[in-house]
């Protein structure tokens, strides 16, 4: 358990206040202020620098919150498994990328969980980042994430090979062709993923190593949920560039059309992370498994 000291920490640092820390944990703002005193003269370092509007961590400060959610994080872990212990169950939790979140891996997973007696799954979706964040701070044991680990203390399981596409409507007059040049693509209108997600991230590095950019194309809306690119796309509203894994089922069902880019290549790993110390190794066979099974199915 963190002491009162540090839980004063984080509460400042997440709500960048005195007043509404001390109003969350029902303490007076003199109590935060000396927690946070105490706390730096324990340390040894300056911890936050108190602004006029707002207060601001220093790095030295940065560091502290960064562990102090470490170890939040694992005591919270510890209950967990202490709790699961005594009731026979095992709770996994499991980050996923938006893109993985509209593919096979959450029917996976559910799959998983149905046949395994005492599993019980909690999927979080986030961007790659703060699932790298929550990993390594112990707040997630797995993430299912596109491209390689990062971090020395992580390890991977290759559950996938994909690549991007350009999604268009059926109706679309592209969709009759078997590929789109960037000519052609510079003339639609596009619905991209958000500037931070992987997908956007790789289409636009892939662009700049052939001395292009995005900004030569035409983006009318940028969406952060797939599910509503994939909607749009439906009604003719734009083309996108996508996952090919995250259009399977509508690709199946005929819904939308998905064509390889001329001169783009545009492949990435899916890989299960995990920290190195996760015991657990069965669970990851059984999931990978699994997920070969499923993508059988829809191939």
């Amino acid at each position: 358990m963190l002491d009162v000291k540090t839980e004063t920490l984080l509460a400042v640092a997440e709500e960048k206040s005195f007043t509404k820390a001390a109003e969350r944990l029902s303490l007076t703002q003199p109590a935060v202020s000396h927690h946070i005193r105490a706390l730096e003269e324990e340390l040894g370092v300056k911890l936050i620098i108190r602004g006029q509007h707002e207060i601001k961590l220093t790095p030295q400060g940065e560091i502290a919150v960064h562990y102090a959610r470490r170890f939040q994080a694992m005591y919270a872990k510890m209950r967990l498994r202490l709790t699961d212990a005594v009731k026979h169950i095992t709770n996994l939790r499991i980050g996923i990328t938006h893109t993985a979140e509209n593919n096979l891996i959450t029917e996976v997973l559910a799959k998983y969980s149905n046949a395994e007696k005492g599993i019980t799954i909690t999927i979080i979706t986030d961007t790659i980042k703060n699932l790298y964040d929550k990993l390594e701070n112990y707040e997630l044991d797995l993430a299912i994430v596109e491209g390689k680990p990062i971090g020395n203390d992580l390890f991977s399981l290759m559950l996938d090979t994909d690549y991007l596409v350009c999604v268009v409507s059926t109706n679309h007059p592209l969709a009759r062709q078997s590929m789109v040049t960037l000519g052609e693509l510079k003339k639609e209108r596009m619905i991209m993923r958000l500037p931070t997600s992987a997908t956007r991230v790789q289409f636009e590095a892939t662009l700049e190593s052939i001395n292009d950019s995005i900004s030569h194309y035409n983006v009318i809306l940028e969406v952060d949920n797939i599910a509503t690119i994939k909607d749009l796309i439906r009604k003719d509203l734009g083309v996108s560039i996508l996952a090919k894994s995250a259009c399977m089922d509508e690709l199946r069902k005929g819904k939308i059309a998905a064509l390889p880019i001329e001169n783009l290549s545009m492949i990435r790993e899916t890989n299960i992370v995990y920290h190195k110390d996760f015991t657990e190794i069965d669970v990851l066979k059984d999931i990978s498994k699994l997920y070969q099974e499923a993508k059988k199915h829809y191939s």
